[in-house]
């Protein structure tokens, strides 16, 4: 019974190596495409897990990961940017600059500031839960 256990812990350890070997490459890969849509360049072309956890999801108890790539605007200077992922599935990217109207695709950028008229000096506040 001993070694039944025993075979059972070591299975469950490389079940959860193999896991985490997958879910890196996928975040490399994501964080690669991440930085060629933004014209960025991800330097070192790596990641590396910085966070672990585990959440309960409508589909149960997952594993979320968070994994930290560096990369570059122009060449020059090291910024962080953060992959984070629930299970096998991407939960956000994170590169910490401001968002631009081209990020969004359409939608409504909450980062951008309200238009207002030049005699009226009062910005209108907007909620973000609308």
């Amino acid at each position: 019974m001993t070694n039944l256990l025993a075979l059972l812990g070591i299975g469950v350890l490389v079940m959860l190596w193999l896991d985490s070997a997958r879910a890196r490459e996928f975040a490399l890969t994501l964080a690669q495409r991440y930085c060629e849509h933004r014209g960025m360049q991800l330097l070192d072309q790596s990641v590396s897990l910085t966070r672990i956890g585990l959440r309960w999801t409508n589909t149960g108890l997952c594993i979320r990961r968070m994994f930290r790539f560096e990369f570059s605007l122009e060449g020059m200077g090291r910024r962080t940017g953060y992959v984070l992922m629930l299970g096998a599935r991407l939960e956000t990217i994170d590169d910490g600059l401001p968002k631009t109207v081209d990020d969004d695709d359409g939608e409504n950028d909450e980062t951008t500031p309200p238009q207002s008229s030049d005699d009226n000096k009062v910005v209108p506040f907007k909620r973000r839960d609308q």
